[in-house]
């Protein structure tokens, strides 16, 4: 096993990353910028690293900094989080021409699979079942024209490089067609200095189900079943929860051992996830891509299944072969997790950066944090803006669900703008008390979403404390006085016989 770790990343998912290193007795180094002096995940580290400026590439994406930082501090391996250089293949490859074990998939496979176009043949090849689509090769607009009739309106165009909805549009009529190609390929083109893109049939109203996997270096390749993620906005998951409410426990084993497949096919080794896009009007499952690290939400696989990811990942990495076989996993109870990020969500939950000033997080039976701040820190507008990751597990979906609405009213962010009350309302929505979500479903229910305002009630109960507050506290219920400072004669105590 290693003896130190360096984590090339920030925030909650490297302090998380840490406190499993510090619990198998690994050391670990955190890397930092000018923005994040005093970031959690810096002090929260065995040993620390300057690296730069605030700006990303003079940072965490400088790629020869961060290997001089291994370097200097004798760690032997390196985890790259998600985000920033996770999915990066040059990257991989670098740790490993540097004589360092790099925690995650091979190079080679980190860059076929994030190929969007490579994958879909890969899976084509192995029998995984695919949305129609077609691949824009040549520069004839009539050509893609002939092709997108073939796959069928209404259609997505992709970029093959993308993520996160970037170099995506919607095209539901012929006449929409050329004018998403040439945004979408723009798009892509300034997003990942790749401009192809490629169709794919467009499904009304899927859910976003995607399967766990780990595989390691002896050729053992098992899945930790699903997490559904259907709750986006802008194609960006906000809450996830396991298991999905609308699978069958045959159609989770299939998918399951479909991911097996895929991540065989592959020749994957790690932790990773193969995520799918469900059609519930036939009970269809379509390929969509792999993420070749560890997912924000990986924290309810790990409530359901009483296992640690990342440990799992370390062990892998240094060589070690899975301690259990498929039959001896099984999903218990049910999870779900809510994002709080520094956003407005009023406001299009755009970023929403500053000074927190006040910080409570939430504790209580079936609760779980991971955050990356703490009160007087400063989230930066340079990064993503997530504080924390909230999480809750119960012995089933509604006991979850109401430990989350009941851990969420506990979380006191103040200083910065958060999605919380936000989050309540799509727990308290019907339809999803239901179950019946989809990657719809803000813009279905919550479009028109604002934040309910104080009542006057609650405004005049605020006054009349801000007013009583001064005199408490020196002991005195007004009069003169009430704003001296108190003495310990003065002063009541806390302690009361009978409260």
């Amino acid at each position: 096993m290693f003896h130190k770790v360096l984590i090339a990343n920030r925030g909650e998912i490297a302090v998380r990353v840490m406190r499993t290193c510090r619990a198998m007795g690994i050391a670990t180094v955190a890397v930092y910028s000018d923005a994040d002096v005093h970031a959690l995940h810096r002090l929260e580290a065995d040993e620390a690293v300057y690296l730069g400026a605030s700006a990303p590439h003079e940072s965490y994406l400088n790629v020869e900094k961060l290997l001089q930082a291994a370097k200097d501090t004798g760690a032997e391996a390196i985890h790259p989080g998600y985000g920033f250089l996770s999915e990066n293949a040059s990257f991989a490859q670098a740790c490993i021409d540097a004589g360092l074990t790099w925690i995650g998939p091979s190079p080679q496979v980190i860059r076929q699979l994030g190929d969007k176009l490579l994958a879909r043949t890969l899976m084509e090849k192995n029998n995984i079942p695919l949305t129609p689509g077609a691949v824009l090769e040549g520069d004839d607009p009539s050509f893609w024209k002939t092709q997108a009739e073939q796959v069928g309106y209404p259609l997505l165009v992709k970029a093959a490089a993308g993520g996160g909805g970037k170099g995506m549009r919607l095209v539901r009529e012929a006449e929409e067609f050329d004018a998403a190609c040439k945004l979408a390929a723009s798009e892509a083109q300034s997003s990942f200095g790749d401009a192809r893109i490629y169709l794919e049939r467009y499904i009304e109203n899927p859910r976003h189900i995607e399967i766990q996997i780990l595989a390691d270096t002896h050729g053992n390749v098992l899945h930790l079943f699903e997490r559904e993620c259907s709750i986006q906005r802008r194609y960006q998951k906000i809450m996830e929860e396991t298991p999905s409410p609308i699978l069958s426990d045959e159609l989770r084993k299939e998918m399951g051992n479909t991911a097996v497949a895929a991540a065989k096919a592959a020749g994957y080794v790690n932790a990773g996830t193969v995520e799918f896009l469900f059609d519930p009007s036939g009970n269809n499952y379509y390929f969509l891509e792999v993420n070749t690290r560890l997912q924000v939400e990986h924290p309810i696989t790990e409530m359901v299944t009483s296992l640690d990811l990342v440990q799992l990942q370390l062990r892998v990495a240094a060589g070690e072969s899975l301690p259990f076989v498929q039959d001896d996993l099984h999903m218990q109870g049910h999870s779900l997790e809510c994002r709080i990020y520094a956003e407005d969500p009023a406001q299009n939950f755009f970023p929403s950066p500053g000074e927190i000033s006040v910080l409570e997080l939430p504790t209580g039976p079936g609760i779980r944090c991971d955050s990356g701040v703490y009160q007087g820190c400063t989230v930066p507008l340079d990064y993503d803006p997530i504080l924390a990751k909230l999480v809750t597990y119960g012995p089933d979906r509604e006991t979850a669900r109401l430990r989350m609405l009941a851990a969420l009213r506990q979380f006191v962010v103040l200083g910065v703008k958060t999605p919380i009350p936000f989050l309540m309302d799509v727990l308290e929505h019907e339809s999803f008390r239901r179950g019946a979500i989809s990657t719809h479903f803000i813009q279905e229910h919550m479009s028109d979403w604002k934040p309910a305002e104080a009542g006057e009630e609650l405004v005049a109960i605020a006054a009349v404390l801000d007013q009583l507050m001064p005199a408490q506290v020196s002991g005195v219920v007004g009069g003169e006085g009430a704003q001296e400072a108190p003495t310990p004669w003065q002063t009541l105590g806390a302690w009361r016989i009978g409260g």
